[in-house]
């Protein structure tokens, strides 16, 4: 498979993105790699100036709307980071099933690993407009609701839609108004 028609096109500017991990593998129902996501997107906040303005964990993929100096980059660092930190943790604890799993569906021309977490792409799009933007967030926000796993958005635990409703977040977002 080639790589994703959906770039960066314009990385000072927001971004609807998603991350899949390979084979779709449910890894994020365990909160201490979900913790490695929210850790790596406050390091990038703080350092990278990352504005991160809505998310959703779900349990193999995540969406988000994030803008940068150098969003492109930052998508980058956030890949290499997590499935690093991912894979060093599933070590630590012994999770030989799943870490056969990404050494399986890693990609042959990837000789420089072991194991693939993420599915190549982002499938980034550009978030042009406010209309564009509020379709974004209701979008994420409402995700675990049409799956089914909660009644209303701010009661899933990995999501910025608590953040929107008043409550305290997993993470701070900037929010959009």
């Amino acid at each position: 498979m080639g790589r994703s028609r959906y770039t960066i096109t314009e990385p000072e500017k927001p971004h609807f993105l998603t991350f899949t991990v390979m084979e779709w593998l449910p890894l994020f129902t365990r909160d201490y790699l979900v913790g490695h996501l929210l850790s790596c997107w406050r390091y990038q906040q703080t350092h990278e100036h990352l504005n991160l303005y809505g998310y959703v964990v779900l349990e193999n993929h995540l969406h988000c709307i994030a803008q940068a100096s150098d969003l492109g980059r930052c998508v980058a660092q956030f890949k290499s980071f997590t499935a690093r930190t991912i894979i060093d943790d599933l070590h630590s604890r012994g999770a030989e099933r799943l870490l056969q799993r990404l050494r399986f569906s890693k990609r042959a021309q990837k000789a420089d690993r072991a194991y693939q977490l993420w599915q190549e792409g982002s499938h980034a799009e550009l978030v042009y407009s406010e209309s564009v933007m509020r379709q974004k967030l209701d979008y994420i926000h409402h995700n675990p609701v049409k799956r089914g796993y909660v009644d209303l958005a701010e009661h899933w635990r990995y999501s910025s839609a608590r953040n929107y409703a008043g409550q305290e977040g997993l993470i701070e977002i900037q929010r959009w108004t």
